[in-house]
């Protein structure tokens, strides 16, 4: 009976020294991925996994890295796999909803989205691809509308910003266009992309505003 004692208390201690080992792994992993090291981060994943097949973050954390190698059918595989082992990771869904919006599947990105919106309220990022897709799916108010939310929420959100200034741009609103666009640089001056966004806008008013005169 002591040596069964013994036993699980050995067991229980291995099994908190995967768990605290593989959370230093995941922020290892997080850390390679916002570098840019996505092959680094998905061998580490990939370890962790091996070393714990039920963790969901390390499936999550690969799903991400594919997303950004842009190898989605082993994203989706990966996300897909940790939904299961965790049916209300809103990350999880997110991150789906994510990857079927650059595959322009907008009803299953719509699906995953409210999913992970539903899960955690009023997160930015959620707000900002739910909006996008909406928007592109047919439902333009209500895209520009839950992108307006998610400005609201983090206002020096140059992804939102941009995201948003496109849609605008595509209502021919320009005045906001410019708006929003102006605000991005003013965060981030040296972003080659809003400075090009905002000179479209710009070109695409003016062409307009010509248009009109006629």
């Amino acid at each position: 009976m002591i040596e069964l004692k013994k036993f699980a208390r050995i067991k229980r201690y291995k099994k908190t020294k995967i768990k605290m080992l593989n959370s230093l792994l995941i922020k290892e992993a997080d850390k390679l991925k916002m570098e840019g090291k996505h092959l680094e981060a998905v061998k580490l994943c990939e370890k962790i996994i091996i070393n714990d097949l039920d963790n969901t973050e390390a499936y999550e954390e690969l799903g991400d890295n594919y997303l950004s190698l842009k190898e989605y059918e082993k994203a989706e595989k990966a996300l897909k796999y940790g939904l299961k082992l965790k049916t209300d990771s809103p990350n999880g869904y997110y991150l789906l909803g994510f990857l079927y919006s650059c595959l322009g599947e907008w009803h299953l990105s719509i699906e995953n989205l409210e999913k992970a919106d539903s899960l955690e309220h009023n997160h930015p990022e959620i707000l900002r691809c739910l909006g996008w897709a909406y928007f592109h799916c047919g439902n333009r108010k209500r895209g520009l509308i839950v992108m307006e939310r998610a400005l609201n929420l983090n206002q020096n959100d140059c992804l939102v910003l941009c995201d948003l200034a496109i849609c605008y741009l595509h209502e021919k609103n320009f005045d906001r266009t410019i708006q929003l666009l102006n605000e991005a640089i003013a965060i981030e001056p040296d972003n080659k992309k809003v400075q090009q966004c905002l000179k479209t806008a710009l070109f695409f008013k003016k062409e307009h505003q010509q248009i009109h005169q006629k």
